[in-house]
């Protein structure tokens, strides 16, 4: 089919946590992935081994060129390294969320005066820029996909300006696993972002227990199991934020 209609491969620019798990969604629903970062192919070679016949290792540019659809994935701090002109004419998922402590004070953003989505867009002018994939932890985006139609089927909040685009997007997410839930533009897209109501905490049946140590913690992140949030209540917790 026309790569209009249907992504057969997705280019990942960045392939840790978020854009590995996205990597086996995506494999497993069989899709083409071509994973990159900044530390060169090579480096990726134990999980394209993981992955199979179905997903290969890349620079940025040549991820960026590969994909039907391109995630970027990588610290909000290096988002200006994203390869602007072989990112020209693609739909991009951005992944990417704000956090000072690692990214460094941003005075657009601490303001309110741009959303870091806004910020990526400004970058790839000749992008379309799709906010999702932001607001779940890497372990559950894996472990809460199901099928169209099951029965527990979870639901992730997208943001973007131009409908054609947020449409992909969807189906992408679709494909994977998830209903879509449209919470308005790129502007509005700080209704998913660290601190409002829909992220990550809903996705957790309860909340981590106090005085653990930092590996009991972990320990419990990884057995905990998912809890699905349907697309109405998505919808709900988006509509309840309050910037700042």
């Amino acid at each position: 089919m026309k790569e209009s209609t249907m992504t057969q491969t997705l280019g990942l620019i960045g392939s840790g946590m978020i854009g590995g798990a996205l990597a086996r969604l995506a494999v497993a629903a069989g899709l083409n992935v071509v994973l990159s970062n900044s530390r060169g192919p090579e480096t990726l070679a134990e999980l394209v081994a993981e992955l199979g016949e179905h997903a290969r290792a890349a620079t940025p540019a040549e991820a960026a060129q590969a994909g039907d659809l391109v995630v970027a994935t990588v610290p909000l701090h290096a988002y200006d390294r994203l390869p602007a002109t072989a990112l020209a004419g693609k739909v991009v998922i951005d992944t990417m969320n704000y956090y000072p402590d690692r990214d460094g004070r941003l005075a657009e953003l601490d303001g309110g005066t741009a959303t870091s989505s806004a910020l990526v867009q400004r970058h790839l002018a000749g992008s379309q820029v799709v906010k999702a994939f932001n607001n779940i932890d890497f372990h559950r985006l894996f472990t809460l996909a199901r099928p169209s139609g099951a029965p527990g089927r979870a639901a992730l909040p997208i943001a973007g300006d131009d409908d054609a685009a947020k449409e992909r997007v969807a189906r992408l997410m679709d494909t994977l696993g998830y209903d879509a839930v449209d919470i308005g533009t790129l502007a509005d897209s700080w209704r998913s972002e660290p601190g409002t109501p829909v992220y990550v905490e809903p996705y957790f049946p309860a909340r981590r227990p106090e005085g653990t140590s930092q590996e009991e913690a972990f320990r419990w992140f990884l057995d905990t199991p998912g809890a699905p949030v349907p697309a109405d209540r998505i919808k709900e917790l988006a509509e309840a934020a309050v910037r700042g």
